[in-house]
This record gives structure tokens, C-alpha cells and sequence, in this order.
């Protein structure tokens, strides 16, 4: 029988620049597992939405597992959503950047009286997020859902070749990563690659692109679930089975039909991106069970 909730909003920090968030929890008076969900990467809110594609999927999951007696909190990252005033300027930011904030935030999920025990999902680009903040910190478990398990410049390079850009663009996107990858910023960007080069985001970038996902988790000592979809036209089956390799004993979740947004939908890229503007779809029915069941233990 599906449990009530109840949803409210917190803030890690105070005042204006305070970073906003929203915590469900099952109605009762029992202790509960809580769990930190963290977005992907780009203007990703705390729902799973960006700009013109309002999916959900990260609200819907967050409602599932409040029906499986989880309670969770997700977050709008800073500069995002209602977290805008805690932005910083593009050049200041890092990837440790939103790393220390995932810390506060389970600092504020564990300061919640019923929460019993509190762990980490990442999604996306937050798997990495998700793995950092787990090394840091103690967590009961650890969830990476669709993680990339290679570092971002090879994960930019396959998703650059699978939307068909021209091998001139991908040649230069090899060589702005070769560079920001060595300490160097560039300045000749094209224009068709501004928009994931742009000169201010190249320290964020430089700071993500050092980073192998694989290793990383490697050096996680908490119980690992990875979960990842058959039908994700951003992350593979390959990256989910290279995290799965580099962490003995992690458990691997494969669902078939699942793509990035966590909706059911077909390989074909057209019809597969419809989903990632429809809020009606549900999420592939075995995500919150499998991710449920894992987090009970």
C-alpha cells in the first residue's frame, strides 16, 4: 500500500544567498532512510527539468520512493532555479564547487529528526558529484544512475560524433579539451562549440575533465548500486559495466527501455527525445523499486 507524504521546502545556509531545496517525507512517526538526489549537469533544476524540457523525473522519483517510505531531498544547484542568488560568477566555478555543496546538503538531510540513515543518488553528470561527496563524508549507500564511467572529454567526444556534428567541430572540440585538459584556456573557439566552450566555463571544465569516474568510485567504501537504461542516447551500457568493474562487489541494474530522462522509450533518437518534454510520462516502473529495495538495506 503506497505510504502519504509530505513536501516542504529547506535551504542549506541563510539568507539570500542560502541554497533552496525540497524534502519529502513519508507521514508517520517511524524512522525512515533519507537520500540526497543530485541533478545532472547544465541548468538542470532540482525537478530533472531544463529550459523548454520539462520532464520531472527527478520529482517523480522522488515521490516514489516517498510512496516506498523514503524520504529524499533534491535541490536546485547554485545559480539555478531558486538557488539564482547563491550563484557565482561562471569563471569562479568548480566542480569541488558543487561537491561542498552535496555535503551541506546531507548535513541538512541528517539534521531531520525521523531520518535513520542518509545516502547519495547522483544522476548524470551528479554520479560524479554523488562518488566525490561519498568519499568525503559517510553515507549508508551510494546510487549512480546513468553515470558516465569514462572522464567528461571522452563522454563529450562520443555524444559530439552521435548527434551527427561535422568532423571539423569534433576535431576542434578534441583539441579545446587536449588544451583545457593540459592548464591551458583557449580563446579561438568556434562559433557552433560556444555554447560548451565558452571562455568562461573553461575553469569549470578544466576542473571536470581531470576527474575518471571509474577510479573515483574505486576509492568508495560504501555499498554501490549502478542503474542505467538500455535506451539513454547520452550514457551506455559500457559506462555503467566500467563503474561496476572498478568497484568489486557494486550492484549493477540494467532496464530495458529506460533512457536518460528515466522514461520508457525507443532506441530511435527522434521519437526517444520526445520524453525529455513530456512531464506525464512515469518513470520506467523498475527504477523506484530497484533503487527502493537498495536503499532499505
Amino acid at each position: 500500500m503506497a505510504l502519504a507524504w509530505t513536501e516542504r521546502e529547506v535551504a542549506a545556509g541563510t539568507g539570500p544567498k542560502a541554497l533552496q531545496g525540497t524534502l519529502v517525507v513519508p507521514n508517520g512517526v517511524t524512522p525512515v532512510p533519507g537520500v540526497l538526489i543530485l541533478a545532472g549537469s547544465g541548468p538542470v533544476d532540482r525537478d530533472g527539468n531544463l529550459p523548454g524540457a520539462r520532464n520531472e523525473s527527478l520529482k517523480l522519483l522522488a515521490y516514489g520512493l516517498a510512496e516506498r517510505g523514503v524520504a529524499s531531498l533534491r535541490a536546485d544547484k547554485r545559480g539555478i532555479g531558486a538557488s539564482r542568488a547563491a550563484g557565482w560568477q561562471e569563471e569562479e566555478l568548480r566542480f569541488n564547487s558543487y561537491v561542498a555543496d552535496a555535503i551541506a546538503w546531507l548535513a541538512v538531510l541528517r539534521g531531520e529528526p525521523r531520518i535513520a540513515r542518509v545516502s547519495l543518488l547522483g544522476h548524470s553528470e551528479g554520479a560524479l558529484l554523488a562518488t566525490l561527496a561519498a568519499q568525503r563524508t559517510e553515507v549508508a549507500g551510494l546510487v549512480l544512475v546513468a553515470g558516465a564511467g569514462e572522464p567528461a572529454g571522452r563522454v563529450i567526444e562520443r555524444q559530439l560524433a552521435a548527434t551527427g556534428v561535422p568532423e571539423a567541430l569534433q576535431d576542434a572540440s578534441r583539441r579545446i579539451i587536449a588544451a583545457l585538459k593540459a592548464g591551458r584556456t583557449v580563446s579561438d573557439v568556434p562559433a557552433e562549440l560556444a555554447p560548451l566552450f565558452r571562455p568562461s566555463v573553461q575553469p569549470y571544465l578544466a576542473s571536470w575533465l581531470s576527474l575518471d569516474p571509474a577510479a573515483e568510485l574505486a576509492q568508495v567504501r560504501t555499498p554501490v548500486l549502478i542503474v542505467q537504461g538500455t535506451t539513454d542516447l547520452q550514457i551506455g551500457m559500457d559506462d555503467a559495466r566500467r563503474l561496476a568493474a572498478a568497484r568489486p562487489g557494486a550492484e549493477l541494474f540494467l532496464i530495458e527501455g529506460m533512457n536518460h530522462v528515466l522514461k520508457r522509450a525507443p532506441p530511435d533518437r527522434a521519437a526517444n527525445l520526445t520524453t525529455y518534454a513530456d512531464p506525464s510520462l512515469p518513470l520506467a516502473p523498475e527504477l523506484v523499486a530497484t533503487i527502493g529495495a537498495f536503499l532499505d538495506r
